[in-house]
């Protein structure tokens, strides 16, 4: 009766309870060990099927079941799943990293007649022979035992590192008044209102999750308001936060970390973890990513430059600012931009509705890329999911392509931001010779909607939580509309990292499209479509303050790149953080800033040595997108040819190829930087 052993294709998730966590991960161990066992026994054949029959099988069951169990801990995280989590991470671990270091396993792939494997099963197996060097395969005695252990701290330390990050923001609330809340957007206000009356209390709750925080940022009259909030944002999880958070201090989680990754970097050979990082992906090396970030740096400086002597002037003149202080800067930043450009965000929220712009969003992939988007059905964690199926007409009827999750609502116990993970990946499975097709999840962290005079009103979205929906659905499309059969290489799994955000910031540029827009906007009020006007002055303000953007963007990068390539472990990362942002930022934070404390990325997400990535893949995917409008129509919606060659070079062929030979499929040439310049109004 338990849930994660269920065989149903779509996890039990309204049924996973945290008790069920530990004696399905021990039972699925047993298999995945057996398995193992099996395969490695000198009798068994030396065969790609074979092989993937009997372990590909086993520990893909175990690794959706695990999958299902961490997506929770993501989206309902509470302290028994947490608890039941953290039981069973340990064993996790170490079942992973003993099947990539297993000489007997790496020995079988080894003398697998390559002549036996179809082009996709050969890139898997490359990959595979890879990733055995780099999981410890040829490591013996002593340094094999130790890389062991260190897999199982990292686990560990970035687990606990992101439970800080997550417990950190939901401690914080702070009561306004409502002379504080001037300014503030009504429906944040509202939601604020609601939410302390929740707790008994009078005023305004306001917290640090995204759809709070960023609005009384940017609206908020009160100078004092916004100081409170930015110092609690900026400090999270740190030294500097607030006494009764100072347990949630990632400090020393941070410099366990990085001494880890650089003893794993040591045991296999590689003079630090950045060059380690890299080994699987497009970058040459460290210092071709540091030349890359600091060209781009050069290039934005005097933009980001101009941006802060604009942002320093209107302050003065306008808002009685002379020195603006951190916290003032979004709010100044906001203002600017409404008098530059004669509209505020507020003002274009009302015409993003959830549901229209989700329509819009299915209509423009339903059309390019020939497939149909319907709801469907699936036990779900929170009644705000939605679950629907992606289908392709065919000569024989409607064909499954795909399957996803869409959670968007911010909400306790989900950890902020927005991401795009895999249930399941296609496969034509060797158990059954059945195609699975592919399920993701798509998770962002919008504003619920609000009660207006009794009636329900759907969510607002800002611009750019347009953005991020279309950012998200792309990394789904690429996961969705592969065509590989081999399970390590399609959709998402194989690519390389720092190409893996090309689909994803390739959809952002359609949110940029009047043809694309207009059929997606309504006024809450009205349901009037987007007016032209305020559509052109949205493209006019489309690169405001893009160069600052830009900057901090790298800062980030190089910060992440340093730390883990010239940095001692054992020194204090701080002083390295202060020494890039006096090369590449023009706007400097409080010394108490703590950013790097709730840098999840890096420290408990895929991204260390490789945050750069966002920069790099923005290459790829403005000169990606640059094919369509070389080949737009006179009604400038794009050519849907374009949109077939897209989807079958990139789309389809997932990681069963190197993502070079992907996009030269696509252009026919390598990438150019041109094309980002000029997107974001930094051309020469």
């Amino acid at each position: 009766m338990n849930p994660l052993l269920s065989p149903t294709t779509l996890p039990l998730f309204d049924a996973i309870r945290p008790e069920h966590v530990v004696p399905a991960i021990e039972t699925l161990l047993a298999g995945a060990n057996q398995a193992l066992e099996t395969v490695t026994a000198t009798d068994f054949p030396a065969q790609w099927e074979s092989i993937a029959r009997e372990l590909g099988v086993a520990t893909e069951k175990l690794g959706r079941a695990w999958g299902a169990v961490s997506h929770l801990k993501s989206v309902a995280d509470n302290p028994e799943l947490r608890a039941a989590y953290n039981a069973a991470l340990p064993h996790v671990t170490e079942f992973w990293t003993r099947l990539g270091a297993d000489e007997r396993l790496f020995a079988k792939y080894k003398a697998i007649d390559l002549q036996t494997l179809n082009p996709e099963q050969r890139q898997a197996h490359k990959n595979a022979m890879r990733n055995f060097v780099l999981g410890g395969a040829e490591l013996t005695g002593v340094a094999r035992e130790r890389f062991a252990e260190i897999q199982d701290q990292l686990a560990a330390l970035s687990q606990k590192f992101s439970e800080n990050t997550l417990d950190a923001t939901d401690a914080f609330s702070y009561y306004a008044t409502e002379a504080e809340m001037l300014g503030v957007p009504e429906d944040v206000q509202q939601t604020a209102r609601a939410a302390a009356q929740a707790q008994g209390k009078e005023g305004y709750k306001l917290t640090l999750k995204m759809p709070c925080y960023l609005p009384v940022m940017q609206f908020a009259r009160s100078s004092a308001l916004r100081a409170t909030l930015y110092r609690a944002y900026i400090t999270r999880a740190s030294d500097q936060a607030d006494t009764t958070a100072l347990q949630f201090d990632n400090t020393q989680n941070i410099r366990d970390i990085l001494a880890l990754r650089q003893e794993e970097a040591t045991l296999l050979g590689y003079p630090n973890f950045g060059t380690l990082s890299l080994v699987p992906k497009m970058a040459s090396s460290p210092d071709a990513v540091v030349t890359f970030l600091r060209d781009l740096a050069h290039k934005a400086r005097p933009f980001a430059e101009k941006d802060l002597d604009d942002l320093r002037l209107f302050a003065r003149e306008h808002l009685n600012l002379a020195d603006p202080q951190p916290w003032d800067w979004a709010y100044v930043g906001e203002k600017l931009k409404e008098a530059r450009y004669a509209f505020s965000e507020q003002e274009v929220k009302q015409y993003f509705t959830f549901p229209k712009v989700l329509a819009g969003l299915f209509k423009i992939a339903e059309t390019l890329f020939d497939i149909s988007i319907h709801r469907d059905q699936a036990p779900t964690w929170n009644a705000n999911v939605e679950f629907y199926r992606i289908e392709r007409q065919t000569a024989s009827g409607s064909t499954l392509v795909g399957q996803f999750y869409l959670d968007p609502t911010a909400r306790t116990g989900k950890r902020g931001g927005a991401w795009m993970d895999d249930v399941c990946a296609r496969w034509l499975r060797p158990d059954t010779q059945q195609l699975q097709t592919p399920v993701a999840h798509l998770v962002c962290n919008f504003a619920d909607g609000i009660e207006v005079n009794g009636v329900r009103q759907p969510a607002l979205l800002s611009h750019d939580d347009v953005t991020t929906l279309f950012h998200e659905f792309g990394h789904g499309l690429h996961h969705m509309l592969t065509q590989v059969n081999e399970h390590d290489v399609s959709g998402i799994s194989g690519v390389e990292w720092d190409a893996v955000e090309l689909p994803s910031q390739f959809m952002e540029n359609f949110c940029w499209e009047w043809n694309v827009l207009r059929h997606m906007t309504a006024h809450v009020e009205t349901d009037e479509p987007l007016p032209r006007h305020l559509f052109d002055k949205m493209l006019a303000a489309r690169n405001f303050q893009s160069g600052l953007q830009t900057l901090r963007q790298i800062e980030f990068s190089l910060f992440d790149m340093l730390l883990h390539t010239a940095h001692d472990p054992e020194a204090d990362f701080l002083p390295l953080l202060n020494e890039v942002r006096a090369e590449v930022a023009v706007m400097q934070p409080p010394e108490w800033s703590r950013t790097a404390h709730t840098f999840s990325h890096i420290f408990a997400g895929g991204y260390a040595a490789g945050y750069y990535s966002y920069k790099w893949a923005e290459v790829l995917s403005a000169d990606a997108y640059a094919a369509f409008e070389e080949t737009a129509g006179p009604d400038g919606l794009p050519n849907l040819q374009t949109g077939t060659k897209y989807r079958q070079a990139i789309l389809e062929a997932g990681g069963s190829r190197p993502a070079m030979e992907s996009f030269k499929a696509f252009r026919g040439r390598e990438p150019s930087m041109e094309a980002l310049l000029r997107h974001q109004g930094m051309a020469p």
